[in-house]
């Protein structure tokens, strides 16, 4: 386990932000810096991104920033030049997987069947992204399709539609490295100046990770 997974997996939560203001770049990151969460997967959806990752790396080294939603090579080289430390796909493709690889990148791919788990581990890739976690079936379905690689030791980021009231459900499961959610801080919700609540809905998922993990 690399590095950036393994502080992944200590912190429990990452939060998965679709941030279009270079100027919400800082605030946003003090204010999960504050709650004790320095982590935050910036998705590719928004022209902002590239520089967004940027603009962390330069003034918020302490935050462990991943890039989300990296569907291309070039994106993948995009993300290492602007200073992601890791990066993440809702799906599965083999050349993104590649270009990770050889760019050094510590990826995760995104995986929804037995197929996509079997295609990544040959890959060599042994952290997944579960996805989109709540409408494939939850986690009952996750430790349906995991159960016939328990013996490789895979680990999981179940993301898309998990929220807070699901923690303890997804937490429960022993291949769980950590969940990603949206609902930590919105796109509306930095727009409209909320850093006190994006503090404190990241203090809560600290809050009830570390509780659940003992």
């Amino acid at each position: 386990m690399t590095d950036a997974f393994a502080r992944i997996a200590a912190i429990g939560v990452v939060p998965v932000i679709a941030i279009d203001s270079v100027d919400h770049a800082l605030p946003l990151a003090d204010a999960l810096l504050e709650a004790g969460l320095p982590t935050a997967e910036i998705t590719f959806r928004t022209q902002a991104a590239v520089d967004v990752l940027a603009r962390l790396r330069d003034k918020r080294p302490e935050l462990l920033i991943g890039a989300g939603t990296l569907l291309s090579p070039a994106q993948v080289r995009q993300a290492v030049e602007a200073g992601a430390a890791y990066g993440l796909a809702p799906g599965y493709d083999p050349a993104v997987v590649d270009a990770a690889r050889q760019s050094g990148l510590p990826f995760i791919p995104g995986v929804m069947t037995p197929s996509d788990i079997t295609l990544a581990v040959a890959r060599g890739c042994r952290l997944m992204k579960f996805f989109p976690a709540t409408a494939a079936g939850g986690p009952s379905m996750l430790k349906n399709i995991a159960a016939p690689f328990a013996h490789l030791g895979l680990s999981f980021i179940p993301t898309g539609g998990v929220k807070m009231e699901t923690i303890d459900d997804w937490l429960a499961l022993p291949e769980i490295a950590a969940v990603g959610g949206t609902w930590i801080a919105t796109t509306r919700q930095m727009h409209e100046g909320d850093w006190s609540g994006i503090r404190n809905r990241a203090s809560a998922a600290i809050a009830r990770v570390k509780e659940l993990r003992g």
